[in-house]
């Protein structure tokens, strides 16, 4: 591994540099970097004290949380220009596949780990969130928000125009390799040990045809109504221990 400082940011923080091999996050539009998700603020924990963002972009989420939190935020980003810009607003960067910096990070020290539109753009999330729980502080959590393939306009494309079309952002972003209904979400957590504290739809359409359809469907389409699914999840093992 290099370490290779970036100047005397606001936080003095160095970008690690590591493999970049997993995933495809390289080759997204630019204008994804710069995302602040400020609504996904409402899912760290008030009590939280140490936050570790995954496809932190040019930092502007854990910016926010370092300004209204005061928390100390480090950063995985696997682009180097915007590794390098995040590394200006937090505490430390490690630039590289997520997957394979994970060794790179302390055990037992995060009390968030963020997952902000990433978990899609993995070859495997169901294994980063399993390794992820060791890098996890005793009553840690992770923060997820997550596109979800149900959503009505994409819906309505698939089933009455036969439409699957890849674009550079939205559910069908063409650097997405993985796709998630709600109900797959709570079974990826589930299956990485994992019990989700809470789930939120977000983003909704206002589509007449929605509404209309879902009632005739009687409430059966009523995931399809957001465009991504927020969640908060928790460790099972971290639950037992709290219980004992």
């Amino acid at each position: 591994m290099k370490v290779v400082s970036v100047g005397s940011g606001m936080m003095g923080a160095n970008v690690v540099h590591g493999a970049m091999s997993m995933s495809n996050l390289d080759s997204r539009p630019s204008d994804y970097y710069s995302l602040s998700r400020a609504e996904m603020m409402n899912y760290v924990p008030s009590d939280a004290r140490r936050l570790i963002e995954f496809g932190c972009g040019y930092g502007n989420f854990s910016e926010l949380a370092t300004r209204e939190r005061q928390l100390e935020c480090w950063g995985i980003e696997v682009e180097p220009e915007a590794a390098k810009c995040a590394a200006h607003k937090i505490h430390k960067v490690l630039c590289g596949d997520a997957a394979e910096l994970l060794q790179e990070l302390p055990d037992s020290y995060f009390d968030c780990a963020v997952f902000n539109d990433i978990l899609e753009h993995m070859a495997d999330p169901y294994t980063l969130l399993l390794k992820v729980k060791a890098k996890l502080s005793p009553a840690g959590v992770v923060v997820a928000s997550i596109p979800n393939v149900r959503y009505w306009r994409n819906l309505k494309r698939l089933v009455f125009r036969g439409e699957w079309t890849y674009t550079d952002k939205g559910i069908l972003d063409r650097s997405h390799l993985r796709f998630f209904t709600k109900k797959s979400i709570i079974s990826m957590f589930d299956e990485a040990g994992y019990s989700i504290i809470r789930i939120d739809g977000i983003k909704p359409t206002r589509s007449r045809s929605f509404r209309v359809a879902n009632l005739i469907a009687l409430g059966s389409l009523s995931d399809a109504k957001f465009c991504q699914f927020a969640c908060l999840a928790r460790p099972l093992d971290s639950e037992k221990k709290s219980d004992g």
